[in-house]
């Protein structure tokens, strides 16, 4: 069976609220899609300042923020005085994390233009870290506009009043925030919050409530509230806030970690310690949200702020680091990862992710070792398993990624729900290595244990196993059904589509074949196996030279060796006549098309 789609399965971190996207600090250049310079390797300055402008402008649209800064620094140094170079910059460096130069870059710029948003905002952090909160809310209460900038200034200003020592008008600060209902939950969240640091602890509590009564399924609003918990005595209470959490989405390591110290007795510390954290928490909730929402350049200088801030802000390192590593910036995202502190719940995790990161920059002996090593110091460590095992089939090594599994497997003993991810990967694996009833025994695992509350996701194994089933000329009937239902959970999968059209050629249905694997077509256009397969619908419902064109677009695809030598075949022979299978009458013609 030619190998279709896989998921790697990849940490990331959750958005604290879904909001507006805060803020506009401003983009390098338009849109480059495959742009990408090789970090480890980049080309020393050009000798010009158009050189070096251009191979910054280059780089920023390729969102290499190293590149770009590395640039835009040298460009500047032979025309500092330069309004829209230095700007650029500025943005560069600090989605770059080159604080102290960005900082600098700030200053000139508000000497050019006062009213300079992005810059008042990195000055005021700037202050902010240093504890000098009246100059923070000097910047911050003369910079940019609108509700985004509102927000941000509102939030960080009701921080700096923490830091001053007048939580009063820290909370009087927060309640500038009201309106729409995100609105209401950050600003009662970041109330409980500021209440707690200032030692009003029935305040903190009856805010931080409110939040979590409108998001419970909210990791960092269940954390915050259970640990208030905790801190009051309420260790029961406690308990059934991540519980109730950790049934949602199972095996999060922070509410894992919350509920084994809970369990041994220990009272958990309150999230939030101080003003530089309160403070770290607001960017990092906005540049988790810009990171939702694609506003990338955004969420850096965002993230990159909240990092200075709190250096060791756990999820606002996994969300960083996660970027960096989407933006193809593998050797800046393992630095980020790095930072992650060695007792954090979530280490383990980022080992795993540094290990990714290894793989997708081409270090692949690197990627190995560092989990093999992992799961050494570990050997009963299921997540690093299943890594390796992602990683070793992500290489077409499905022998051992089979072998991988199965120790992880093995490691759990029962299966929970959450787990079936796990079986439908290994049956890929044997499935790949032409250990077909293994295959299929694991593919009927991961139904039997994924829930309906998986929605699409679903889709996958019934896609796999029904397509599995109609490629062997088995189970027509029933695999049938497990395809449409796939259809219906993923509409837009071209994949899935293609399995469904591939089902109708198997039992016959022609005309229904073309119908849908001409929409999987129009969904997955340069797939060889779709055309291969539209083709062969083509050739038996007469259309011959059509077919052929199929056949040709498929063997320039880069199809399987394999499926190579058969499409070229029927290109040169087309196909043997075929009586209609029988099983074409034992499943209904839908109605209306459908």
């Amino acid at each position: 069976m030619t190998f279709r789609r896989f998921s790697r399965i990849a940490i990331s971190a959750c958005c604290i609220f879904s909001v507006m996207a805060f803020g506009q600090p401003g983009t390098l250049s338009a849109k480059a899609e495959d742009v990408e310079l090789a970090i480890d390797s980049l080309p020393g300055p050009a000798e010009s300042v158009e050189g070096n402008y251009l191979a910054a402008v280059v780089a920023g649209s390729a969102r290499d923020t190293r590149a770009a800064a590395l640039y835009f620094r040298e460009a500047l140094r032979d025309d500092p005085r330069n309004p829209e170079l230095l700007e650029r910059a500025f943005v560069a460096l600090l989605a770059n994390g080159d604080m102290e130069e960005a900082f600098s870059a700030a200053r000139q710029l508000l000497q050019r233009d006062a009213n300079n948003g992005l810059a008042r905002l990195a000055l005021g952090v700037e202050a902010m870290k240093a504890r000098r909160y009246v100059t923070a809310r000097k910047y911050l209460g003369s910079g940019g506009r609108g509700r985004a900038a509102d927000l941000t200034a509102t939030l960080l200003s009701a921080w700096s009043w923490v830091g001053s020592g007048n939580l009063r008008r820290a909370l009087d600060t927060v309640e500038r925030l009201k309106g729409e209902n995100s609105y209401n939950v950050f600003r009662d969240y970041h109330a409980g919050l500021i209440a707690a640091v200032g030692g009003n602890r029935r305040e903190a509590e009856n805010r931080l409530k409110a939040a979590y009564d409108v998001e419970r399924t909210t990791l960092r609003v269940v954390d915050a509230y259970g640990r208030l918990l905790s801190v009051r005595g309420e260790a029961e209470e406690a308990r059934r806030v991540y519980e109730a959490f950790d049934r949602l989405l199972p095996r999060n390591p922070i509410v894992q970690d919350a509920l084994q110290r809970l369990e041994a007795g220990e009272r958990l510390s309150s999230l939030i310690a101080n003003t530089q954290e309160g403070a770290a928490e607001v960017l990092y909730g906005l540049g988790a949200a810009g990171n939702s929402q694609g506003d990338e350049i955004a969420a850096l200088i965002y993230l990159r702020l909240a990092t200075f801030l709190a250096p060791k802000h756990e999820l606002a390192i996994v969300t960083l680091g996660d970027m960096l590593e989407r933006l193809k910036q593998y050797a800046s995202a393992i630095e980020v990862f790095e930072t992650m502190p060695a007792n954090s719940p979530l280490r383990s995790s980022i080992d795993i992710q540094i290990a990714v990161s290894l793989e997708l920059m081409g270090e692949k002996d690197r990627a190995q070792k560092h989990l093999e090593e992992l799961i050494a110091a570990n050997p009963d460590d299921v997540e690093g398993l299943i890594a390796l095992g992602n990683l070793l089939r992500s290489r077409k090594d499905f022998a051992a990624a089979a072998e991988v599994y199965t120790r992880a497997v093995e490691a759990i003993g029962t299966p929970d729900q959450s787990r079936w991810t796990l079986f439908y990967f290994r049956g890929i694996a044997y499935e790949r290595s032409k250990e077909w009833p293994k295959a299929e025994a694991d593919f009927k695992k991961a139904l039997e244990l994924a829930p309906e509350s998986v929605g699409s996701d679903r889709a996958l194994v019934l896609n796999y196993l029904g397509y599995s089933w109609v490629d062997r000329h088995m189970n027509l009937d029933e695999a049938f059904e497990m395809l449409k239902r796939a259809v219906e959970l993923r509409p837009r999968d071209g994949y899935i589509v293609d399995s469904l059209g591939w089902a109708y050629y198997r039992l016959g249905r022609y005309d229904d074949a073309v119908r849908e694997l001409e929409r999987a077509i129009e969904l997955r256009p340069s797939d060889p196996t779709i055309n291969d397969h539209l083709g062969d619908a083509y050739w038996r419902t007469g259309r011959k030279l059509e077919a052929k064109f199929q056949w040709n677009h498929a063997r320039d695809l880069d199809p399987e060796p394999e499926d190579l030598v058969k499409i070229l075949e029927k290109i040169e022979k087309g196909l043997p006549d075929e009586e209609k299978p029988a099983a074409a009458e034992a499943v209904e013609k839908p109605k209306n098309g459908g």
